[in-house]
């Protein structure tokens, strides 16, 4: 995928360096109209021909309107194209350094969750920061709730079929992403502010005369020119009417403002969208979930919500007009300019309020669906995992399971698999992979239950509520004590065990808070309680003594370890998972590298 991306750079930085010359000639055009313009307007002049001075000023209007359009349709195209060289640039960032510029997640972080603290789910070289692609606020926000709870299998098994499709339109995504890109450090959330302005009863606005009226005030105008070119002079009685429709709408410009005030000024930003949700609309897919997704995308007439996107858009710029105090004066007076817009407005809403929020939906859904499929494209060996039935009868089962954050020229592999018993109990030394191997467990079943690929070769599960128990910290701001915060957590674990036999707990290292005799005998209780509950999960522990209850509950618990081998006095870790109980510790050893010696007793 690098080379795709690096690819990608080099063809738009192309594309960029000819847009460039064609903006700088099209510069160069228009100014050169002006003085050519400028010459041949005073040779015409020199002739006092009034027609040969008309056709050529409306000439060179033309010609002027036409190379600003061209040179907006070139500005437009080369912000696409800066943005689609932001997108690739920022793939191979990731891939090189795990640097992303999507947000990370971090305004979901919550220390009492049930494990995205423990697992790094936000913030940081996170999980979230690994996958997030998302630009808009929506987006941002259903990514993170795919990651806080586990999905139903359905949605799960939708969700792979939807980015293993996605992930084949490499193109088709990235062009996504251009469009969307601008919402990067919006501070402006424009579903939130659409839907306060649609549910706002207070934006009402004129009576079934001024409705009538401003849809028949171009015609008496046309009328009345007709009449005073014509037949009888009406001059004066039509500039007496455009007073009149001056006075008017200075009058009513309270309201107008109201309204203006509401939604101004992010009309370019709904053409933006609109372009973004006609991407999805125009897009062919074979995947169930996709195509329900686009579907949805159409009012209740048929229509595509893309086109009304645009004519919001339209109205708003419209509506901007009377910001130009000459041209808006004008339009007044001729048009009722504001009125005819507003309720045109009015219009709009009263038309598509009932579907224009479910475009953010979709486009929210789309941009999670995409961060999936471009998770499943830059890491091609990971695999789509297995989603099992029944937590009570099917268990947890893994081939090379690594870590996904952990780069994968160093991650170790490792299998594990449960069918023999309900609790892990993993001894070792320290800094031998222990905890790590828990995360490990953890944060790929996070993946798994929101529909992504998981860093293993092979990987079944069935949907457990996953809680864990391993970054245990004090409170001064709630006067907590780090022997406190470890009984609420277990409570929260235990009760949780009570109320939800589906329940899969990951325990680092229990009551670190208390002497060593308290510590066993606490964590020796801990674990009798959790098998009597008929818990599972994995418990990582320093206490040796702790592996005899193997013994004791045969069928249910079952020893693990991590351990070291020391060659010629120094220690080499190989992360490996190895059934059985740990015989080699290393805190001597350790010490010892320190300059402190341990004495046997």
């Amino acid at each position: 995928m690098k080379n795709f991306y690096s690819q990608n750079i080099r063809a738009v930085n192309q594309e960029l360096l000819e847009l460039e010359k064609k903006i700088n000639r099209n510069s160069m055009m228009r100014l050169a109209l002006i003085l050519l313009g400028a010459y041949v307007l005073f040779q015409i002049f020199q002739q006092n021909s009034v027609w040969l001075l008309l056709g050529a000023v409306f000439l060179l209007v033309v010609g002027f309107a036409f190379l600003v359009l061209r040179q907006s349709r070139l500005e437009k195209i080369r912000a696409y194209k800066r943005a689609l060289l932001k997108v690739n640039e920022n793939e191979v960032l990731v891939l090189e350094s795990r640097q992303n510029m999507y947000a990370d997640g971090a305004e979901y972080e919550d220390p009492k969750h049930a494990y995205v603290s423990d697992l790094d789910i936000f913030g940081p070289q996170s999980l979230f920061a690994l996958i997030n692609r998302c630009a808009t606020k929506e987006g941002e926000g259903l990514l993170a709730s795919w990651l806080l709870r586990p999905s139903k299998k359905e949605d799960i098994v939708a969700r792979q079929r939807a980015t293993k499709e996605l992930a084949g339109k490499k193109e088709w995504i990235q062009q996504l992403q251009a469009k969307l890109l601008f919402n990067l450090g919006q501070k402006v959330n424009i579903k939130s502010f659409l839907t306060r302005y649609m549910r706002d009863d207070s934006l009402r606005f004129g009576s079934s005369f001024m409705r009538f009226y401003v849809k028949v005030v171009p015609y008496i105008f046309l009328l009345g020119v007709g009449i005073s070119l014509w037949m009888l002079p009406l001059w004066n009685f039509l500039l007496a009417l455009a007073v009149v429709h001056l006075l008017w709408t200075m009058a009513l410009g309270g309201k107008v403002s109201y309204f203006s005030s509401r939604i101004d000024k992010i009309g370019v930003t709904l053409m933006a969208y609109a372009d973004a949700v006609e991407m999805v609309e125009k897009e062919s897919f074979e995947a169930p979930h996709t195509v329900h997704i686009r579907q949805v995308l159409k009012s209740q007439r048929g229509e595509a919500l893309s086109t009304a996107f645009k004519q919001l858009g339209q109205l708003i710029d419209k509506l901007d007009t009377r910001n130009n105090i000459l041209i808006g004066s004008l339009l007044n007076m001729l048009l009722l300019w504001d009125f005819r817009q507003v309720l045109a407005i009015l219009e709009w809403k009263k038309k598509y309020e009932e579907n224009i929020l479910k475009a953010f939906e979709v486009i929210a859904e789309m941009e999670a669906l995409a961060s999936l499929a471009i998770l499943r494209n830059n890491y091609p060996r990971w695999v789509e995992p297995q989603i099992l039935e029944s937590p009570q009868n099917d268990h947890l089962c893994a081939k090379q399971l690594c870590h996904p954050l952990i780069a994968e020229e160093v991650a170790v592999a490792n299998d594990y698999d449960a069918h023999d018993h309900t609790l892990a109990l993993i001894t070792g030394s320290n800094m031998a992979g222990k905890s790590t191997f828990l995360r490990t467990v953890g944060i790929n079943a996070v993946l798994a239950y929101a529909g992504a690929v998981v860093c293993a070769e092979d990987f079944k599960l069935p949907i457990y509520s996953l809680v864990t128990y391993m970054r245990i910290k004090d409170s001064l701001n709630e006067s907590t004590s780090t022997f406190k915060a470890e009984l609420d957590r277990m409570r929260y674990i235990l009760d949780k065990l009570t109320s939800d036999p589906d329940t899969f707990v990951l325990i680092d290292e229990m009551l670190r808070g208390t002497n060593s005799v308290d510590k066993y005998l606490g964590s020796k209780a801990i674990i009798k309680k959790i098998l009597a509950l008929r818990g599972k999960g994995m418990v990582a522990t320093h206490d040796l003594q702790l592996a005899a209850l193997e013994e004791e509950y045969k069928g249910l618990l079952k020893n693990y370890h991590f351990d070291i081998q020391v060659i010629e006095g120094e220690m080499l870790f190989d992360y490996k998972l190895k059934e059985g109980k740990c015989t080699i510790f290393n805190a001597s050893l350790l010490l010892k590298g320190i300059g402190i010696d341990v004495q046997d007793s």
